[in-house]
């Protein structure tokens, strides 16, 4: 090959860098081997997670079950701190009890707020202790937009990441632990004499999808990692600020096919990786909320509405500590695609029972 010809590939490939899938919030595609990036958008601009929080939850999991702090057939009671969880739960009441396993999976595959906190409470002592090792977690892996407060994503505006962040964390959870990468295909899981479902529908309708999360709350919009292998590559999408959860689907799938269709090509003389792609000239260190364009927030917010309905935040920017008022889980809720509470099918335990998968 021509010395001119590798200099025009090579500029072409720059180029396609950013002009990719239809612009909107922050986003990352690159290769789960390797992490070479096919296209990124405001990498570093800070967002709140929202429930993909609860990869790395998951993440310190897996790390306290490969180490035996963490049993997965140990007892795991809900109490009163987690029983106050807003949806996605499972409803579990004060003093019943579920093994590790299946809260963990609940967690996954439901985005159980309630099994979040009870997982946080065995390896960490406290909600709050856990936080800090997500915080000190989340240090070592080099995810330095990052900081967590609690390990549900629930709205907090301490609650950080970004699009670079949420990369290095999944190569991470591909990597270090590739025996729990079936969790993320699961599509719905039994809890007692229930049935639940995953809020990612990518699953069931896109072609080689194998995980990984979504999370909402109004001050993120609509987030997902996505995860899908053809032809035995495997791509991972990043999107974050969607303002539906249908939106945050097609474009997750559109930078997806964007991937698979242009590999061969994308991958020649490629050295951008999750590492070296550059930051965005806007990308700030301060929160972006698209609260305002999340048309299920605008329409049922205080500010725009003379009543309440759902689960609202303390504080201007819907952070903070949860308030919880008549149930509208599109106010800051996190699994917001699931059940309000007053509809939400609770799991039915005999007193002292242990949840199974049956």
């Amino acid at each position: 090959m021509t010395t001119s010809l590798r200099h025009l590939l090579a500029a072409v490939l720059a180029i396609a860098l950013t002009c990719g899938p239809a612009a909107a919030g922050p986003a990352l595609l690159f290769d789960a081997n390797g992490g070479m990036v096919f296209y990124a958008e405001d990498v570093d601009q800070v967002w709140h997670p929202a429930s993909l929080t609860k990869l790395m939850t998951a993440y310190l999991t897996f790390k306290a079950l490969k180490e035996g702090k963490l049993k997965p057939d140990q007892e795991l009671m809900v109490d009163e701190h987690a029983f106050k969880m807003p949806p996605s739960r499972l409803g579990l009441k004060v003093g019943e009890k579920i093994t590790a396993d299946l809260a963990l999976k609940a967690m996954v595959v439901k985005s159980a707020n309630d099994m979040a906190v009870i997982i946080s409470e065995a390896i960490g002592g406290t909600e709050p202790g856990f936080a800090d090792m997500m915080n000190a977690q989340a240090k070592l892996l080099g995810m330095k937009n990052t900081h967590y407060a609690n390990a549900s994503g629930l709205p907090n505006d301490a609650q950080l990441t970004s699009a670079r962040d949420l990369a290095i964390l999944t190569e991470a959870l591909i990597k270090d632990f590739p025996e729990q990468a079936y969790l993320y295909s699961m599509t719905s899981v039994k809890v007692g004499d229930k049935e639940v479902e995953t809020h990612n529908t990518l699953l069931k309708t896109y072609d080689g999808a194998d995980g990984m999360k979504t999370g909402f709350i109004c001050d993120s919009g609509y987030n997902i990692v996505a995860s899908a292998t053809r032809d035995g590559h495997r791509l991972i999408a990043v999107v974050l600020g969607e303002q539906s959860s249908a939106s945050r689907n097609v474009r997750a799938a559109a930078m997806l096919d964007y991937g698979f269709q242009n590999y061969i090509w994308k991958s020649m003389f490629n050295d951008t990786t999750i590492a070296n792609v550059p930051a965005a000239p806007t990308d700030t260190t301060v929160a972006a909320s698209v609260r305002k364009e999340v048309a299920s927030c605008v329409e049922h917010h205080p500010r725009f509405k003379g009543k309440h309905k759902g689960v609202a935040a303390k504080g201007g920017k819907g952070g903070g500590k949860a308030e919880p008022v008549p149930p509208d889980p599109t106010l800051g809720t996190d699994g917001a695609e699931g059940p309000t509470p007053a509809a939400q099918p609770k799991v039915k335990l005999k007193p002292g029972a242990t949840a199974s998968a049956g």
